[in-house]
């Protein structure tokens, strides 16, 4: 087990009222759909991390980026425990490139009421709670501490 939790950065990224989502491998949580993202590095800032890793994960170029919610999310079966922070952003150009397929299997655009299983946990309780990134507004949810 890691000494102590990391910080991974999720991104919700909207392109025409759908959302990115890629199929994990080779991770925790592998074979799971999980949204581009990764962990923050040192000096970084959450938006800086948010365009840097969908940049690398997909080739593709967001903006608008700002913050949904943080979570505590303890990887029982993989003994990691990660503070997961989730940030949501609009789509500029590029279409969305397999960049690092030892992590992915691909990218597809779903629309967030149909999106495919199983679900990464922190999409799971994204969904539990009622969130939408397509009509959020400015909207904020709660901090979510399980």
């Amino acid at each position: 087990m890691d000494k102590g939790p990391k910080v991974g950065i999720g991104v919700l990224v909207v392109k025409d009222r759908k959302v990115l989502f890629g199929k994990r491998k080779n991770a925790h949580s592998e074979g799971h759909y999980s949204s581009p993202g990764g962990n923050l590095e040192y000096g970084e800032s959450w938006e800086e991390c948010a365009k840097r890793e969908v940049l690398e994960e997909t080739g593709m170029e967001i903006k608008n980026v700002r913050f949904v919610t943080v979570m505590n999310n303890i990887f029982e079966a993989e003994k990691k425990h990660y503070v997961s922070i989730i940030m949501r952003a609009d789509y500029i150009s590029g279409e969305p490139q397999l960049l690092e397929p030892n992590k992915c299997e691909g990218w597809d655009w779903y629309d967030w009421d149909n999106l495919p299983i199983p679900l990464f946990l922190t999409t799971m309780k994204l969904k539990k709670l009622g969130y939408s990134p397509i009509d959020e507004g400015d909207i904020r949810i709660k901090i979510i501490n399980s």
